[in-house]
């Protein structure tokens, strides 16, 4: 499962929320979040997660393939 970049990145904005942020609420290593970040493939778990402390569904931030 990957992340869609450009919208996480999006919401990211409109939340006033960097990467440190996120790391900081989801206690996730940072490799992983970069994994994340990047695109790369990451558990569904993990991008849970992050859709999570970004406040949305995973469906918004999930990359559909």
């Amino acid at each position: 499962m990957k992340a869609n970049v450009v919208k996480v990145n999006i919401i990211m904005a409109n939340n006033y929320m960097n990467t440190k942020d996120i790391q900081t609420i989801t206690k996730m290593p940072r490799p992983t979040l970069n994994n994340v970040m990047s695109g790369r493939s990451v558990r569904p778990a993990t991008l849970g997660r992050v859709a999570k402390a970004l406040g949305v569904d995973v469906r918004e931030i999930m990359e559909v393939e």
